[in-house]
């Protein structure tokens, strides 16, 4: 039988809500000023008023059934709306303190520490923010499980399959910039008196930026696309030690051409075309629908926004 909305008590889906936003029963329940078997005694209420399974009991406590995860967004979505709608200014940096964690590379932190930091001190807020490094191409388990607020940086295959799921998404994501790959090397390099042909990149060793530590990237795959590989001697996790070891070797390296100032060895530093075909680089954020309508988020999201645009 299907559910009868007119008599579905609507405070069972704040509970929804709050559950699937804290991760756990005990925090839902601190956040909504309940008891734990209270919150327990209302999600029972809501699966018999819906006729649906919304978690089921693991060894890891108890998680959302596919159907909780399909209703989730949409719930979220409405509330969202509501309290926009009768608080749209519930937040005032002057006076309201926060902490909000970003996840990036060192790159892009040396990129908009600064201006986020002028940011705030121009609007005298009381925001405190904390940098977390970032150690994978994919962050979305990082801010599923609320240790980041956001994560900024490159992220294609984790952003192809957020617009793939379109408003189902339990996550947000917007566009910052673009810009390309480049090959990097110490300006008296004898490879930086002519173009770079395939043959002299293959031949030459080169440094990996790898945030997971893997030594391979997309590079590599490029270069298997066309039966090519090249030698990759060292393996890095961040492109300030990049710029510092090349500029002092024979290595060559590929970053992001807007990155090349943030190692700060941009002066010592030829920057060439690469002799074969790599996507251009989309610098994201990407946020969890549980922070998207909070005035705190939308307050650090639009200075990362105005920051990465100055």
């Amino acid at each position: 039988m299907a559910p009868n909305f007119r008599t579905l008590d609507l405070n069972l889906l704040r509970v929804l809500d709050a559950v699937m936003s804290e991760g756990s029963l005990t925090r839902a329940a601190s956040a909504l000023s309940m008891t734990q078997p209270a919150v327990s005694h209302a999600l029972r209420r809501l699966r018999e008023s819906l006729g649906q399974e919304l978690f089921v009991r693991t060894a890891r406590g108890m998680s959302p059934t596919p159907q909780a995860e399909a209703l989730w967004p949409q719930v979220r979505r409405a509330l969202d709306g509501l309290r926009q709608a009768l608080a749209p200014n519930d937040f005032d940096p002057r006076r309201d303190a926060v902490q909000l964690r970003l996840s990036m590379a060192d790159a892009t932190a040396a990129m908009l520490a600064p201006g986020l930091v002028q940011g705030i001190e121009r609007e005298r807020a009381l925001a405190n923010l904390r940098f977390l490094p970032l150690t994978t191409r994919d962050p979305r388990k990082l801010l599923e499980d609320d240790e980041i607020d956001l994560a900024v940086g490159y992220f294609p295959d984790a952003i192809r399959e957020i617009v793939a799921l379109g408003e189902a998404s339990v996550l947000r994501h917007e566009r910052l910039r673009e810009t390309r790959y480049v090959c990097v090397m110490r300006k008296d390099h004898p490879l930086a008196a002519q173009p770079l042909t395939l043959d002299a990149y293959c031949g030459a060793e080169h440094l990996l930026v790898s945030f997971s530590g893997r030594a391979h990237g997309y590079t590599d795959q490029a270069l298997a696309a066309l039966g090519r590989e090249r030698r990759i001697m060292l393996t890095v996790n961040q492109f300030f030690t990049a710029g510092r070891v090349v500029t002092r070797s024979d290595l060559l390296t590929v970053l992001p051409e807007s990155f090349v100032p943030a190692t700060g060895y941009a002066d010592e530093l030829a920057v060439c075309d690469l002799p074969l075909t790599l996507p251009a680089v989309s610098v994201e954020m990407i946020w969890h629908l549980r922070h998207d309508a909070a005035p705190e988020h939308r307050w650090l999201r639009g200075l990362v926004v105005a920051t990465a645009a100055g």
